[in-house]
This record gives C-alpha cells, structure tokens and sequence, in this order.
C-alpha cells in the first residue's frame, strides 16, 4: 500500500494553508511570527536573545530539521522549475544514495573505531539513503522512495543492538542517533513504518548512550572532548526526545546547550568575542586552533541543533545576543580566506585534565566545503533580517548544496545531511 489517506488529506489541507511554518503548528510564537516573514516585537525579540526555553507541551511533527512549510516550498519551486530549488533538487536526484531500490544492509552490532572490525560506514551510508529517499518522496511525491526509505528503517529497527569501538563510538553514537531520527521523522506516518519499533531502538541503543557521554564524558576531564563530540550527543538526545515525543530528553539537550559542562555548551563552544575592523561581531569557535574540518564541521552540529529547535518553537539561534552567529561569521571569513582575531585558548585533557592551549588559529583544511552554510544564510537574513555578509559569501561558494556522498567517501562526508540550498532557500 501507498502512503495513508490520512496522510493524503494532512499535506492537501496544509497545501490550502500556503505552506509557512502555520501549517506546521510551531509550538509558540518565536518560529510562527520570524519564518513566515513578519517580525516579533522588540522586547519578545530580546526576551528570546537572553531567556533559557522548556520543553514544548506537545511537539510538532515533522518538527526536526524539516517541517511542513520547508517541504511543500521545496516541492513547489521545484515544480515550477525555479532556482535555487530547482539546481538543489537535481544534486538530490543525482546522488546514488537518493535512488529508489536501495538495499539496506543491517547489522546487529556497529564499530566505529579501534581498529578492527570496523563497519560503521555500512551504517551511515544507510541512513543517508533513507534520508535522500525520503526527502524525494516528499519533493517529487513517488512511492518508491518513500517505500525504500521506509525499508531501510524498519530492517534496522529490527536487527540493530549495539555501538560499540573505542572511544570513537560515541562520535557514531551521537552523529548517527540525530540522523537516524530525523530519515525517520520524515515518514513517521508512512503506511508500513514500524515507528513504535523504531522510536524503541533509538531509545535502547542511542538515548542512553548519549546521556552517558554528556554526563561522564568516558571517564575523562569535562574538557577533554572537542566540541563536536558533545554537539552531535545533544542533537541525539534532542532528535530522539521530538521523534518519541519525550520532552525530557529534549530538555535534557536545551539545558545542555545553555550550561553544559563540556565544550557543546554554548560558551564553552563560543569562548571569546571579537569585533572586525569592519565593525562586525565574531566568535572564536572551540576547535579553531585544531583545523578547519572540525571547525567547520561544528557550525553543522550546532546549526541541527538549532534548526530542530526552532521548528519546535525554540530560539537557540539567536540566544546570548546571536552568540552562535557571531561563531558562524568568524569561522566563514577565516574560510573565505580572510583574517579574524584570535585569543590564546587554553583547556584541559585527559582525566586529570592536564593544560593545554592553543596560541594561534590553525590553517589546517582551510576554505574546504561543506554543505551547513546556506540553512545559517536563510535563517539569519530571511528570517531574521540580519546582515550576515561573511556566512552569505560562504553559502554562495557552496551552493547549490548536496549531502552524503557529495563530500567526500570518508566518514566526514557524512557529517550532515545536507541539501539545504533545496529546503532552506526563502
């Protein structure tokens, strides 16, 4: 069988609405008012800069990062044959991942890292497939994608029990728990999805792993781990908590992001501020002493978090006076190849958190492409209407944006989803 007929009338009638955040019921009035063009007043608008949110009473769905509006936008402007949608949509239809008939192949226990027996990468080549799926069934409305991604899920639902490595295995943990969640969201309500049995096995094999890592961090000093390590657990933990509906979860992950102990939380992530000589304001990311690909890497853990967020009524965008757009601007212009300042970053390592620091900003993998930019581009200037002018020419460099495969055959390739010229442009 097809999709439902419930399913049917759900995307007619929100069709009728026009398509904005409206019809994706958007918990409060931050996501309502900023993504359908209008504006909050002044003091909300401030109020949301400074104030810590909760948990929704209910959540939206599809509400990660893609809600209604994004996916009836997207399919219209590729019907009509307009651009950008239209060059994001042929990335899409391009990649091998997004063909219908893809062959799941599930294992019962995933390694990632170590050295031997390593098979992650089977995984995540699943999980983009179903994702790319997905999104063409949405888009281009045939059956056969929504079918295959539906396949892909239900055979690893029901076989995988373990991620296990060296410590690389919270990285798969965290990284492949919020990609996971989000291929499933997408057809959530697709007749044959096993969503119960699914939103089981993410709680089983990827929630309380997450939670462990934030709270423990293996064993080591809370500032031992970059960055991206605690980023892509707290996307887990906030994709499994709007998959299953568990606002504790989701919670857990908001309270991470405002004060964590690690280097995810937003300060920790964002140390220092600087202003430019042309008078804009920047934020020296956490691993900009390391390289470029992990910095890089960081502004699309963080934006997912973000963007899942906001289609739950949840400004972590704009929270502390923009301070994660602040990091975005600095980390694309020292990548367009330009200068930024840069303070001494000092932190510790291991157990016994033994000092370290870095003295100077690392060229290392400098002006690599990566496909996070255009979804920061359209959140900041069209839903915002800020001036962000070193994250535009970023997005520009990229676009039109693809995903997994597009980037690369090592595991970083697969670091995010991707195509957000395709589901972003406004």
């Amino acid at each position: 069988m097809g999709q439902t007929n419930r399913h049917r009338m759900s995307r007619r009638s929100l069709l009728r609405i026009g398509g904005g955040v409206a019809a994706a019921g958007a918990v409060g009035g931050v996501a309502a008012a900023w993504s359908s063009g209008g504006s909050a007043d002044a003091a909300s608008d401030a109020a949301a800069k400074t104030s810590k949110a909760t948990a929704p009473d209910s959540f939206t769905h599809p509400g990660m990062l893609h809600i209604w509006g994004d996916l009836n936008r997207a399919r219209a402007r590729v019907a009509a044959g307009d651009d950008p949608w239209l060059s994001g949509w042929k990335r899409l239809t391009a990649n091998g991942r997004s063909h219908s008939g893809w062959t799941p192949r599930p294992l019962e226990t995933v390694v990632r890292g170590g050295g031997k027996g390593e098979n992650y990468g089977v995984l995540y080549a699943d999980i983009h497939a179903a994702y790319q799926n997905a999104l063409r069934w949405h888009i281009g409305g045939t059956q056969e994608h929504a079918d295959t991604a539906r396949d892909i899920l239900n055979a690893w639902s029901g076989t995988l029990k373990k991620i296990d490595g060296d410590t690389n295995k919270y990285l798969a943990l965290g990284l492949y728990g919020w990609q996971f969640a989000n291929a499933a969201e997408l057809i959530r309500d697709y007749d044959g999805f096993h969503l119960e049995q699914f939103q089981q096995m993410m709680r089983d094999v990827f929630s309380g792993w997450n939670h462990d890592f934030l709270v423990r961090h293996n064993d080591t000093c809370d500032s031992h781990y970059w960055a991206n390590w605690d980023l892509c657990n707290m996307g887990s933990l906030m994709a499994i908590g709007i998959l299953c509906d568990d606002g504790e979860l989701y919670q857990e992950a908001l309270d991470y992001f405002y004060e964590g102990k690690g280097n995810g939380a937003i300060k920790n992530a964002v140390p220092f501020l600087h202003r430019d000589d042309e008078g804009h304001a920047l934020g020296q990311w956490q691993e900009s002493g390391r390289d470029q690909g992990h910095t890089v890497m960081g502004m699309g853990q963080m934006g997912a978090i973000c963007e899942m967020a906001w289609s739950q009524g949840t400004d972590l965008y704009g929270y502390d006076d923009n301070r994660f757009m602040k990091a975005a601007q600095y980390v694309a212009k020292y990548n367009l190849g330009k200068d930024v300042p840069f303070t001494t970053y000092e932190w510790g390592l291991g157990a016994d958190c033994t000092p370290m620091s870095h003295t100077e900003i690392s060229p290392t993998g400098r002006g690599q492409k990566r496909p996070v930019w255009d979804m920061l581009h359209y959140h900041y200037t069209r839903r915002r209407r800020e001036s962000v002018p070193y994250i535009t020419e970023m997005a520009q460099s990229v676009r039109p944006e693809g995903g997994g495969g597009d980037y690369g055959a090592s595991s970083g390739g697969y670091d995010q989803l991707g195509f957000g010229t395709l589901l972003y442009a406004k």
